[in-house]
């Protein structure tokens, strides 16, 4: 063979050798994302069964008798439990000490913004731009915000006119800025079905929407409650003469934050659920929403025009 045909030879083994070598690493890349891909949703599932498991558990301990020591609360308070090596914190708060912007009176409303601060005017149209989300017409109150309102702020969207679907909904009413959300979110609900709120497991917040509630008799109040709660004695009263809903509807939401675990380090998964108590003793309880949910969401109002933050069934 000749000196030149040795080397072509030569080049053409060095490519086929190169060429292989590009493959074997190509193959092992893909072995190494499909394991990467397994290994994550491995972690992801054990994450999930933990959170679905932390649920179950807190739906059981809403069966308990309440004067069983150690019996988890729907007060909101996390818990934290441990299921095959996950941690998960688990809380449980009872929707009828929410207010429901659905079936809310109107002076609950204005009552639950004056409580943050806002000023009469701004609560007073607020309220009414919420009453005209929900309701099904499309006649505008003195104060709030139809069709033509939302179009002439240059809002791309209408209201709703039917009930809020999500809490997250009420963002999309003319008036409601991020900030007022973020205070207000942690005392409504879609949930409660009532006018007024159980004023027995209600939060601060919430009872100081209430009408003619001040700050002295809502602080003497929560005193109160709380040393009867751990006396282990009946609830008082909140204040004669401010109307209230005293009783509890069974509806209450459990969530689950699962973090943790072997191959979980940074990870996490939220489950939640709201459960709806029933008098049936074959069936105690139904779902009324199971979903994943999030660490945190901020969200803010969507810019005039713009209506990708929130879906609005028109």
């Amino acid at each position: 063979m000749r000196r030149s045909q040795r080397g072509i030879a030569l080049i053409i083994v060095l490519w086929i050798t190169t060429l292989l070598m590009l493959i074997a690493s190509s193959f092992i890349y893909a072995m190494r994302t499909d394991v990467n891909i397994v290994s994550n949703s491995l972690a992801r599932a054990r994450l999930e069964a933990a959170a679905d498991a932390a649920v179950q558990r807190g739906i059981f301990e809403m069966f308990k008798p309440p004067q069983l020591p150690g019996r988890w609360t729907t007060d909101g308070v996390a818990q934290t439990w441990s299921f095959q090596g996950v941690s998960v914190d688990v809380s449980m708060t009872d929707e009828s000490g929410k207010i429901d912007i659905n079936t809310a009176a109107d002076e609950l409303l204005r009552g639950l913004f004056l409580a943050q601060g806002v000023k009469e005017d701004e609560a007073a149209a607020i309220t009414d731009a919420i009453l005209d989300w929900r309701d099904q017409d499309s006649l505008k109150r003195l104060r709030g915000a139809e069709e033509a309102e939302y179009l002439a702020a240059g809002y791309s969207y209408k209201p709703a006119n039917a009930a809020f679907q999500s809490n997250e909904e009420l963002r999309l009413v003319m008036g409601m800025t991020p900030e007022l959300y973020d205070k207000v979110a942690p005392l409504i609900t879609i949930y409660s079905r009532q006018p007024g709120i159980n004023a027995s497991i209600a939060a601060r917040g919430a009872l100081r929407a209430l009408p003619g509630a001040t700050d002295i008799l809502v602080d003497q109040y929560i005193a109160q409650r709380e040393q009867a709660r751990a006396a282990k004695l009946p609830l008082p009263q909140f204040a004669p003469g401010i109307p209230r809903s005293s009783f509890a509807n069974g509806i209450v939401i459990v969530r689950a934050v699962a973090s943790g675990g072997a191959g979980n380090e940074g990870a996490s998964f939220v489950r939640e659920a709201v459960v709806m108590r029933l008098a049936t003793p074959a069936r105690p309880y139904t779902f009324l929403r199971w979903k994943e949910g999030v660490i945190a969401a901020v969200v803010g109002n969507p810019p005039n025009g713009q209506t990708d933050a929130l879906p609005v069934q028109q």
